[in-house]
């Protein structure tokens, strides 16, 4: 412990260590490049010919949240058309580069779908607004949040946009409407009783109640193939995290219960054809507090919340998941390959094991 340099036993002299560090960076380096290989290698096994279905060329600074038609030749999807800030809706049929707007063209749109038999579509739209001159102010957080727009309401149209019907008209955000299977009903979010609610309506507007009763933000429904039960995410926890779960009931709300819970965000569950699992997006909002940016990746689950299985693997966005109707096709938003802006991809699918073809 005294002043004197200790004698090294080993004889490693300093060029040795100086070999040894080089060594170690290229170890690093190559463990690198094979960091950025690994994605596409884990990916493989689920999605085979990832391609992208839109972009910026298109006239589109952003793309996202795409459905397919029931032929699955055509998708519907909301973007931001070029000097626009807000949404609109369009129509693409796959292959082709030249997107249709089937929406008015003014305010915002958000969330739209195809009707069963392939004719009419739906989707929320702000169009109506009386103040829609007015500029909406950008909402800047670290978190998820959405703009939950009290304008927003539901409607139906042809294909082409036209002979529009307005479907709901209560004061408050309405939003996130799909169809049922057999085209009858139209389950969709609303705000109209002061907290974010899921509802159900004939497909026709008629008859809407509401089937959610808890407090906190629940959204985002669907109904199962079969038309018996309805996923949707949930925020029940009021510790202002926002950390949704992924959540299930039959079609009338009863038997409510929560099929995740865990302390990360779970959001955007879809169907999958068999009505026995699921994929959804995940991501750890808890890197916000480190001062990092959380990846959002696709996962996919049964409906009794086993068989955890990890879709996705890219470090920028994924999320948005939805199938063909027949479960070979995945379409989601993202941003991998580094884009500045979110578009739609699309891929083969195959789904894990655990969950059958």
């Amino acid at each position: 412990m005294g002043g004197s340099k200790p004698r090294n036993p080993h004889g490693v002299t300093r060029a040795m260590r100086g070999f040894a560090l080089i060594a170690v960076l290229l170890s690093f380096k190559l463990c690198l490049g094979m960091e950025k290989e690994e994605p596409n290698n884990l990916e493989s096994k689920y999605l085979k010919n990832i391609t992208q279905v839109t972009f910026d060329s298109m006239g589109l600074v952003n793309a996202g949240e795409g459905y397919f038609s029931p032929d699955g030749k055509k998708i519907i999807f909301q973007a931001t058309p070029k000097g626009r800030d807000e949404y609109q809706i369009y129509t693409l049929t796959l292959g082709s580069s030249e997107p249709k707007m089937v929406s008015t063209g003014k305010g915002a749109c958000t969330c739209a779908f195809f009707r069963p038999d392939g004719k009419r579509i739906i989707f929320a739209s702000s169009h109506l607004d009386p103040n829609l001159t007015e500029r909406r102010p950008k909402i800047h957080t670290d978190g998820y949040t959405w703009n939950f727009n009290e304008h927003l309401d539901i409607f139906s149209a042809n294909l082409d946009g036209s002979d529009l019907k307005r479907l709901t008209d209560a004061a408050g955000y309405d939003a996130e409407g799909s169809y049922s299977a057999d085209g009858k009903h139209i389950v969709f979010t609303s705000q109209r009783d002061g907290d974010l609610e899921i509802y159900v309506m004939d497909a026709d507007g008629k008859n809407q109640r509401r089937i959610t009763h808890a407090k906190g933000y629940d959204g985002g429904p669907f109904f199962s193939p079969d038309g018996k039960r309805i996923l949707y995410r949930g925020d029940r926890r009021g510790d202002g995290k926002m950390n949704l779960q992924i959540r299930i009931a039959a079609a009338d709300g009863s038997w409510d219960t929560a099929i995740t819970n865990n302390a990360v965000f779970n959001w955007c569950p879809y169907w999958f054809r068999d009505g026995k699992s699921f994929i959804f997006t995940q991501a750890d909002h808890e890197a916000f507090a480190k001062g990092k940016r959380p990846n959002y990746d696709l996962y996919m689950m049964d409906v009794k919340g086993n068989h955890l299985t990890r879709i996705t693997f890219d470090r920028h966005f994924d999320g948005l998941p939805v199938f063909s109707p027949d479960g070979r096709k995945l379409l989601w938003t993202s941003k991998r390959g580094g884009l500045d802006e979110p578009q739609l991809f699309i891929a083969d699918f195959t789904p894990p094991e655990v969950f059958g073809k």
